[in-house]
């Protein structure tokens, strides 16, 4: 088949052709969106799941719900070791001047920017790294007394509270969409909390949309121990067989393509419904089957190819990023999950990977937190870790 027409998007963030088994989601957060712009309290909201299920695409179409809605909103991606405040000020002045068309007195929306800028020009001290910086393009006056204090707790809490204030005057809400939000540190988690609480108890029409790894409440939880009343959790999963088989064919049959039923079996049990992988063996397969409809001879010739190509840029990538202990601690991570006792996805206990390399466990930490930081495994409940991505612990027992 003709591969300039294939439909699938294996890339990330990238949006499917089809995004199936989200309907849930999206439905709710447009009840969310309504309730707030009608003044009625709602909470933030916080997306958690392995990588590779979509979140970063389902983050986006949240945020694409909200601007149809004439919200005001703002993207940043959490990095670790950089201070909230220069990403949070670029992403509110964005929001601010989606809004500002709507909004008929432009003097209050000078006074709002105004503590943006103050809020935004605290990053800028002497200490701060230059990645930290940030000149921003508003030509008004920074405000004094208001944002500046140099507490991102106080400062932050003002901040929201003022550009609330903007969107409940043109009737709608502003959006804080932030990605990778576990990667926030200590301070800055401690500090969106207490906004988050500040702004539900006043009713204002400002939320936060986070997406993260599974541990993500428990980052939250530990900054702030409301935060498990404060968030709307969802947990975002593989897509079950319907939705998986919709995600290959929708987009297929726009192109006049079907597929066998044996091919669809046999996709579900080589994606495992994880959407990045479904994309990854739909567009392989595409490639390789000569004729409609597809075939499960077809999947198994294509599946070495899409199976090389996870192998490099979506395994093999984050395995290069680990230190020779790392990956040691990782391969015995593998070797647990592959027994019996585990599934590959399944919490592995600490205690059994430090008896498997014949080492204690206080040993091993370095190891465990730097993979932690990296993002490559996480600990959902104490004295055990997982890997954040689907199906890496079979990867790594088919390596040398």
């Amino acid at each position: 088949m003709d591969p300039v027409r294939n439909p699938y998007a294996p890339g990330a963030g990238q949006r499917p052709p089809e995004l199936a088994g989200r309907g849930r989601e999206l439905d709710a957060f447009d009840v969310v969106l309504e309730r707030v712009a009608r003044g009625r309290p709602e909470r933030s909201l916080v997306l958690t799941g392995l990588r590779g299920v979509g979140k970063t695409v389902l983050l986006n179409t949240l945020r694409s719900a909200a601007i149809g809605r004439l919200w005001g909103t703002g993207k940043i991606e959490a990095r670790p070791d950089q201070s909230l405040r220069r990403p949070v000020s670029a992403a509110l002045h964005m929001a601010i001047r989606e809004l500002t068309p709507h909004h008929r007195n432009p003097d209050r929306v000078d006074e709002v920017l105004a503590v943006l800028k103050a809020f935004a020009l605290r990053a800028n001290d002497a200490n701060a790294k230059l990645r930290d910086r940030w000149t921003p393009g508003i030509d008004v006056p920074a405000a004094r007394g208001r944002a500046d204090s140099g507490d991102i707790e106080i400062d932050l809490v003002e901040l929201f509270t003022d550009a609330a204030s903007l969107a409940t005057d043109v009737g709608t809400g502003i959006a804080l969409f932030i990605d990778e939000m576990q990667d926030l540190g200590p301070a800055d988690v401690s500090a969106l909390c207490a906004a988050c609480h500040e702004l539900s108890q006043l009713g204002a029409p400002l939320i936060v949309v986070g997406a993260g790894l599974p541990h993500l409440p428990a980052v939250l939880s530990a900054a702030k121990s409301y935060s498990e009343r404060l968030f709307r959790y969802q947990r975002i999963d593989r897509l079950d067989r319907i939705a998986a088989d919709l995600a290959l064919c929708a987009p297929a049959a726009r192109e006049d393509v079907d597929y066998d039923a044996e091919a669809l079996d046999l996709l579900y049990e080589k994606s495992g419904g994880y959407p990045y992988f479904v994309q990854a063996y739909g567009k392989a397969t595409w490639d390789h089957a000569p004729t409609s409809p597809v075939t499960a001879e077809d999947v198994r010739v294509a599946a070495p190819e899409a199976e090389a190509e996870l192998a490099v840029g979506f395994f093999g990538s984050r395995f290069e990023r680990a230190t020779p202990a790392e990956r040691e601690y990782m391969r015995a991570m593998a070797a647990l999950s592959g027994e019996g006792g585990h599934d590959m996805d399944a919490a592995v206990p600490t205690s059994d990977i430090a008896a498997s390399l014949s080492r204690r466990p206080a040993s091993l930490s370095p190891a465990r937190d730097a993979l932690i930081k990296k993002g490559l495994i996480y600990s959902g409940e104490r004295g055990t870790v997982a890997f954040t991505v689907p199906h890496f612990g079979r990867y790594l027992r088919t390596q040398p």
